[in-house]
């Protein structure tokens, strides 16, 4: 045990002391810190990200300029719903103008102004020409084209001679009511497939990112030692079964330590955005997140699926540990680690794209079967759980399953990595690995 705390002790320090980490947490900081801010980085250097952009009218038909206003601030006000619109940020203005189009088109060089000249149109109601000195961002003018095609059909009911109550009742949004015949289904399990394609892809990739740095951490450290001949020394004066398992808890501990400095870089990214009065996006698309969240009903099943789920990442941890150190052992180089960790990238990839497109196979028993298979459950039955494709009951198969697979792993694995850690040659190693493995 003494053995084995000195070198998880060790390998922590030098890993938290090498230039390589420091290097790489100080450029991370400075980057999550800016892209959290980068509108107010923008604005400091001359640009003017919250510029408000002013939108000419030029209502050639007499009748249309209420009717397109209206319908532009109702789809602005569409665009930032559930944000809270504060004085620092970006707001549209439109405006009537009597002036000729030669004389705004001098006003509006240099500018982010936008003219908008509506016409009558014989063929098709009404026409309309959208200039400006630049580029107009993409919401800006997808805005107001759509208030162009409201305006159009507004202006051809009301030229059709409509009663103007009937036109009321036309240009009225429908009462939809949304009927589920399958008792045992209900909207809010139907609202889940917003948050496997909107929220759940978010939360699983820094998941998924944590293996993928972990089998590099591992296979990368096994190798440097068995270049360096270091090994040898190490072996000499500690068993394989200590050097393996000090591996694992060290470099499990340095992955969970980065994943909570880059939250807490985020976090140092929000509250500087806080307190230099940077605009509340970030924070409103947050909130708009929780809020799918809360009405798809997810909040009341947290209390079982967030257990669930933290296990699973664990044990799928200790999982690709050791695979990515059995099959490290067995290679003299990273050159050729990196072609053996190939399946292992495979395997975690295939268990991510299930997990974002579980939505997509609501009845399967495949899908079902997947989410009892170690290295993919770990991602797929979570996704699973929270849209009701499988029950608790399923998910504790999966965590049996999965420790069931992590203990002949580690009791199969630690024969190979024995024999394959002083094991310097490369010749029929998948042979060498089977019949390590049969060895008692």
């Amino acid at each position: 045990m003494q053995k084995f705390m000195f070198l998880v002790n060790y390998g922590l320090k030098k890993k938290l002391k090498s230039k390589a980490f420091i290097i790489s947490n100080i450029v991370l900081i400075v980057l999550l810190v800016a892209i959290i801010n980068i509108d107010s980085i923008i604005n400091y250097f001359g640009g003017d990200f919250n510029e408000n952009v002013n939108i000419y009218v030029i209502d050639n038909t007499n009748e249309s300029f209420d009717t397109f206003k209206t319908n532009y601030e109702s789809i602005n006000l569409n665009i930032f719903e559930g944000n809270s619109k504060d004085d620092n940020e970006k707001t549209n203005i439109v405006l009537i103008s009597d002036k000729t189009i030669d004389i705004l088109k001098e006003e509006i060089k240099d500018k982010s102004d936008v003219i908008v000249e509506l016409k009558n149109d014989d063929d098709n109601y009404l026409s309309a020409s959208v200039i400006s000195d630049g580029y107009i961002d993409m919401l800006t003018y997808q805005g107001i084209v759509q208030s162009i095609n409201n305006t159009k059909y507004s202006l051809a009911l009301k030229n059709s001679n409509i009663d103007v109550n009937e036109l009321n009742k036309i240009s009225k949004a429908p009462v939809i009511e949304r009927i589920i015949l399958d008792e045992g289904k209900n909207t809010e399990e139907e609202n889940m497939n917003t948050i496997m394609t909107v929220v759940f892809p978010t939360l699983i990739l820094p998941f998924f990112m944590l293996i993928l740095l972990l089998v590099q951490l591992i296979g990368g450290e096994i190798n440097e030692e068995k270049t360096t001949r270091s090994m040898e020394v190490i072996i000499s004066n500690v068993s394989a079964k200590v050097h393996l398992f000090s591996k694992l808890v060290t470099n499990n501990i340095f992955v969970i330590l980065q994943a909570v400095l880059v939250f807490i870089y985020g976090a140092i990214g929000l509250f500087i955005r806080n307190i230099t009065g940077g605009s509340d996006i970030i924070t409103g698309e947050i909130s708009n997140a929780l809020s799918i969240v809360s009405s798809s009903g997810l909040m009341d099943k947290l209390f079982y699926i967030v257990p669930i789920t933290i296990i699973l990442m664990i044990l799928s941890f200790v999982a690709y540990s050791l695979l990515a150190s059995v099959l490290a052992s067995m290679t003299v180089n990273v050159e050729d680690y990196q072609q053996v960790q190939a399946p292992i990238i495979i395997i975690c990839l295939i268990g991510y794209y299930l997990s974002v497109m579980a939505g997509m196979f609501e009845g399967s028993i495949f899908i079902k079967f997947l989410s009892y298979v170690p290295l993919i459950s770990c991602l797929l039955s979570p996704a699973l759980l929270i849209i009701g494709q499988i029950g608790i009951i399923d998910s504790f198969i999966s965590i049996i399953v999965m420790c069931v697979f992590v203990y002949f792993l580690a009791k199969y694995g630690l024969r190979i990595y024995k024999i394959g850690i002083l094991n310097y040659s490369t010749d029929k190693m998948w042979k060498k690995m089977f019949k390590a493995a049969k060895k008692s």
